[in-house]
């Protein structure tokens, strides 16, 4: 069911483009913003922040990187970033760039408009029941949505926040990349493995002393991640 009232941000030059995803969008009941540039898309959601961006790569003046890092550092607002291929560097630096999922084109309405409900369910996702969760030094306060490592504050994007409470809230327990595109992005059969694995490289830069030899979230070779009481 669509949530009424959604707001959505879509950043694509290509006129024609912008107007097939918009009506497709629209269809099913959302609110569709339009930017043809960046400029104009951190324009708009300075001023109304949407509850899902969808940012081209491509985009004249600034890309879609610089697109994406502007507005994570204004919101934890699901992101989508689209590319033109399936190249591996352009969806890394995506999601390194804090973007949460891609899309590759062409893509089927049906699989975008499944893409946004599954970020949306889990941003609206009721809070857990521990509150607070501790692990040494890092201390995972749930229901704040707020962390700190060594006493200090971590900023997580909604995305990485849930997959750490994901492993917390199971610590010791493998889960492997599919359970993880399950139970953190809300899908997995189309899901990519590369989502959870830049992901879990990004938490590990922030909530690990040495994150080439992390201590907490531990690669199970063959198998997954877990957390590391």
């Amino acid at each position: 069911m669509t949530t009424m009232g959604t707001r959505i941000l879509t950043v694509e030059d290509d006129e024609r483009i912008r107007a097939s995803v918009k009506l497709a969008l629209e269809t099913e009941g959302w609110t569709i913003e339009e930017a043809e540039n960046g400029e104009r898309a951190i324009e708009i959601f300075s001023q109304a922040p949407t509850e899902v961006v969808l940012i081209d790569i491509m985009l004249p003046g600034l890309d879609g990187f610089e697109v994406c890092r502007a507005i994570r550092e204004l919101s934890d607002v699901p992101i989508i970033m689209v590319t033109a291929r399936d190249d591996t560097n352009d969806i890394v630096a995506g999601l390194e760039a804090g973007a949460d999922d891609y899309l590759t084109k062409p893509f089927a309405p049906k699989e975008l408009s499944a893409r946004i409900r599954a970020l949306l369910r889990r941003a609206r996702a009721a809070g857990p029941a521990l509150s607070h969760l501790r692990f040494g030094e890092l201390d995972i306060h749930q229901d704040e949505g707020r962390v700190s490592a060594a006493g200090h504050e971590v900023h997580l994007t909604r995305t990485e926040f849930n997959l750490l409470c994901e492993l917390a809230n199971n610590p010791s327990r493998v889960f492997s990349r599919e359970m993880l595109l399950e139970r953190v992005w809300g899908y997995g059969y189309f899901g990519d493995g590369r989502l959870v694995d830049v992901h879990i490289r990004r938490l590990r830069t922030k909530i690990e002393q040495d994150p080439a030899n992390p201590r907490r979230v531990i690669t199970v070779r063959g198998l997954g991640y877990k957390l590391q009481p």
